[in-house]
């Protein structure tokens, strides 16, 4: 048994059992993967994945055991590795930073600025996705801090670290009838077509439980995972835009207004994540703290580098954005 093979399962599961994207994955042969998991099998005396013909379906009861195992070793292998270059290289490197749209366009920004100020050696780079895909580089390792409003708190192998609060604001045209009404209803948005974020983005569950709760059926024509594009169809006036309150910066020349409807909708709030017991290179603790200047270097490595989930008192928010 060596390394490679364990890469290979652990590959083999994450790409749904599609052996050249695992190849490919991997940077080697269709072929190379296939003698692999037969040496395996044969090594163990038991068949590792469901078949049908040459085609991969499925993990036996003992791949999946193995898959178990496997993730640990190189996981654990990982950190081996990870250790020469967190003493080695402790103000240079790579920061990457996986976050949705909405954080990179407009909370982050102040944050990059401040960092690259103290670690001009360190080169940055932002993946952002949806919160589920945010989790997922986290957990494998492809991402070093995740930051997303939702999921990186509930998830076992993270470690979650609150950012600020926020809530939903309207977008409408100067004109509209909304402007008119104070405070805003739920009643009356609901009489007018919306665009919004997609299902699992940027607070959309909270959206949708406030028209629930009320009994209203709201009319989403439109829903998309970028502020931007959310803004842009409703300055083309296909419908009133609800968004993240600070995704709605207006120049002097906008065509729409902003108003404020943090009665309607449940609060937010940002996360910053790590992955658990995972060893981190300063500057990591670093932009932690810049982000949130509550929040200490001792207190972050403290739950960080623990294995269980120790946050059992309410979130210290910083709302200075």
């Amino acid at each position: 048994m060596n390394f490679q093979q364990l890469k290979i399962i652990r590959e083999a599961a994450r790409c749904e059992f599609n052996l050249t994207e695992v190849a490919n994955a991997l940077f080697t042969s269709q072929s190379g993967v296939s003698r692999h998991i037969r040496d395996l099998e044969d090594e163990l005396g038991v068949e590792i994945f469901i078949r049908r013909g040459k085609r991969l379906l499925g993990m036996t009861e003992p791949g999946k055991a193995l898959l178990t195992i496997a993730e640990r070793i190189l996981d654990e292998a990982g950190k081996v590795r990870r250790l020469a270059d967190v003493f080695t290289s402790e103000s240079s490197g790579v920061l990457t930073i996986a976050t949705t749209h909405t954080q990179a366009r407009y909370s982050l920004p102040r944050v990059i600025k401040a960092f690259r100020a103290l670690y001009p050696n360190v080169r940055l780079e932002l993946n952002q996705g949806s919160p589920q895909e945010i989790v997922s580089m986290l957990v494998a390792g492809e991402a070093d801090v995740g930051i997303a409003s939702e999921q990186l708190v509930n998830h076992s192998a993270l470690a979650a670290f609150p950012w600020f609060g926020w809530h939903h604001a309207l977008l409408v045209p100067k004109a509209h009838e909304l402007t008119r009404q104070d405070p805003v209803s739920l009643a009356a948005l609901s009489r007018y077509p919306l665009i919004t974020y997609r299902q699992g983005i940027t607070g959309r569950s909270k959206v949708d439980r406030a028209f629930h709760a009320a009994g209203l059926k709201p009319d989403i024509v439109l829903s998309a995972q970028d502020s931007d594009v959310v803004k842009t169809y409703v300055e083309l006036g296909l419908g009133v835009g609800i968004l993240a309150d600070q995704a709605c910066q207006l120049d002097e020349h906008s065509s729409l207004v902003r108003l404020d409807v943090g009665h309607l909708f449940e609060s937010n709030t940002v996360w910053l994540g790590l992955k658990r017991g995972q060893l981190q290179r300063n500057y990591v603790w670093q932009f932690l703290e810049l982000c949130n200047a509550n929040l200490s270097i001792e207190e972050i490595k403290r739950q960080a580098l623990s294995l269980h989930d120790e946050s059992t008192t309410e979130p210290v928010l910083d709302f200075q954005i």
